[in-house]
């Protein structure tokens, strides 16, 4: 088993603040409109859709393999998952049951096979005009938003243009009508064939595979991972068939060439930025996995 690091009490706690203020750019405007029961059809999607509170994405955790000294760390023992040990506090290897390690078992195979597959970079956002694809306006998931185009306007770029959505979670909010529209029919049971790294909602559920593995990922990864999935959120509705001028959002046109050129740029971009964080989330799992492996199997015995 590796060594432990030992964090002195001002060094984590430094690290600490550093990440609660770095969440807090997020989580204090959406705590606020959830007070005054104002929606944001962008950025909400980052605290609905994903279940990882905000509370909890302001919460620093060093992750595994790290000792935190200091008086003040004994606070963490009030934490699940923490025990105390000879210098300090650290991840109690127990907590790191079955059900977590198959979890991350199920993480690390989905995201290796992703990351063996080239970005492809032609499907142009597609899913959120297919989300609304031949639907009653009151009926669309953002009701209160109008159509760039209109409802006929909106239904003549879904039959104009290919749809190749393998995202089996933005597949499932297909409308009806557009369903048998998309090349592919990705399934639960498909995911882990289909799910390819120029995807932004792949990219986006680095995010959701980061916070599965809660206490046992360090928080930087956690916040690189929600940072990427709240730019990325960002374009997916910015190339969505809905009118987000009022936000100050400009539309990416991907009914013209030129805007579909400018998706591509952006998926591009975001596949590349995506792809450290993905290489960071396997190896974690792979060292999760292999230092909790019972002791027979370690070597032990």
């Amino acid at each position: 088993m590796s060594q432990a690091t030992v964090l002195a009490q001002a060094e984590w706690q430094a690290r600490e603040r550093a990440h609660r203020d770095r969440m807090r750019h997020w989580t204090v405007p959406h705590q606020r409109r959830r007070a005054d029961g104002t929606r944001h059809p962008v950025l909400d999607f980052l605290f609905t859709y994903y279940s990882h509170r905000p509370s909890h994405l302001e919460r620093w955790q060093p992750g595994p393999g790290v000792v935190l000294a200091g008086p003040d760390a004994l606070r963490f023992l009030r934490r699940p998952g923490y025990r105390e040990v000879a210098g300090g506090v650290a991840l109690d290897r127990a907590a790191f049951t079955e059900r977590k390690a198959s979890t991350a078992r199920f993480i690390h195979s989905l995201l290796a096979a992703t990351a063996t597959r080239a970005p492809r970079l032609s499907c142009f956002g597609l899913h959120e005009w297919a989300m609304v694809y031949r639907e009653p306006t009151d009926q669309v998931r953002h009701a209160q938003l109008p159509l760039r185009l209109g409802s006929a306007g909106t239904d003549e770029v879904v039959e104009s243009l290919d749809i190749r959505c393998g995202h089996y979670d933005a597949f499932r909010f297909f409308s009806t009508p557009a369903r048998p529209r998309n090349a592919l029919q990705p399934t639960r049971r498909t995911q882990i064939d289909l799910e390819q790294p120029g995807c932004l909602h792949a990219n986006m559920d680095l995010f959701k595979w980061a916070y599965k593995l809660d206490p046992f990922i360090p928080s930087e990864l956690l916040g690189d991972c929600f940072e990427l999935a709240a730019q990325i959120r960002i374009l997916d509705m910015r190339a969505s068939p809905y009118d987000l001028s009022g936000l100050g959002y400009q539309p990416v046109r991907i009914e013209t060439a030129e805007g579909r050129a400018e998706y591509a740029r952006a998926q591009a971009d975001f596949a590349r930025r995506a792809t450290p964080l993905r290489e960071r989330l396997i190896a974690h799992c792979h060292e999760l996995l292999v230092e909790n492996k019972p002791d027979c199997e370690n070597g032990g015995d």
